[in-house]
């Protein structure tokens, strides 16, 4: 018998980011499957069960919990190390589906913005069909991305006329291909790395939260605001125990 696992985008955290194709495809779910990084990653959890008593309704929905696998945040081959960390990640989930996933039973991962834009869930299903130790039918909805939420919180386009967009990582701001630093959206940058690499008269639109009543925009050059960036990005991870953000850095 095939199990159904929907990988459902949920936006950057706003209760009401969720689509209205999101929230059909929550009604009906059997379990939702939610990896447990401990401590640091109940907010999170909170948020996802926020969502479900809203869409769901409280009491309606069963979470199961799966401890994720370590990781090395610091490696020397960073491409192997999140290689293997998704392979324990893939096995980890699929022994959750087959111990609390009845035959014929629905399963959802709820995803942090869109589940195609710099997250892992949909390289781990691939890998647990490809195994076959579980018949799987994996369905997608997209979900409201971060980099859309951004603009529209600054009301700004992403681009000038005519000009690319480059989207990439914190950990790869640095080596952006030469011509590609016109407008480059960048997530994941815990390091604020744009205080090193950017031109301080490159302009920068910072939000995190966004969406949410806690939500945070800043704007200015990299010269006038870098540094209040940093400060209230790291005042606002102790407040809240997470933070979800993310920025355009556009030369002049």
């Amino acid at each position: 018998m095939t199990r159904t696992l929907r990988v459902i985008g949920i936006g950057p955290g706003g209760v009401r980011q969720v689509t209205l194709e999101a929230v059909d495809a929550m009604q009906g779910v059997d379990v939702f499957f939610v990896l447990d990084k401990g401590a640091a990653s109940a907010p999170l959890r909170d948020v996802r069960r926020q969502m479900c008593d809203e869409h769901i309704g409280p009491g309606r929905y069963r979470f199961v919990e799966i401890a994720d696998p370590p990781r090395d945040r610091d490696p020397v081959d960073y491409d192997a190390e999140v290689r293997r960390w998704h392979d324990a990640r893939s096995e980890a989930i699929e022994e959750a589906l087959l111990a609390e996933l009845p035959d014929s039973g629905v399963g959802a991962i709820l995803v942090w913005g869109d589940p195609s834009l710099y997250d892992s869930t949909l390289r781990i299903t691939d890998a647990i069909v490809e195994r076959g130790r579980v018949a799987l039918d994996v369905e997608v909805v997209a979900g409201v991305t971060s980099a859309s939420a951004l603009t529209a919180a600054h009301r700004i386009l992403a681009n000038r006329i005519g000009e690319p967009i480059h989207i990439t990582t914190g950990r790869r701001l640095a080596s952006t291909p030469e011509g590609a630093d016109t407008n480059q959206i960048v997530m994941l940058d815990a390091d604020c790395t744009f205080l090193r690499t950017a031109d301080p008269d490159d302009r920068i639109w910072w939000g995190a939260y966004l969406g949410t009543p806690d939500e945070i925009v800043l704007s200015g050059t990299v010269g006038e605001i870098g540094e209040t960036i940093r400060s209230t990005r790291t005042a606002a991870r102790e407040r809240h125990g997470w933070i979800m953000d993310i920025y355009l850095l556009r030369t002049p």
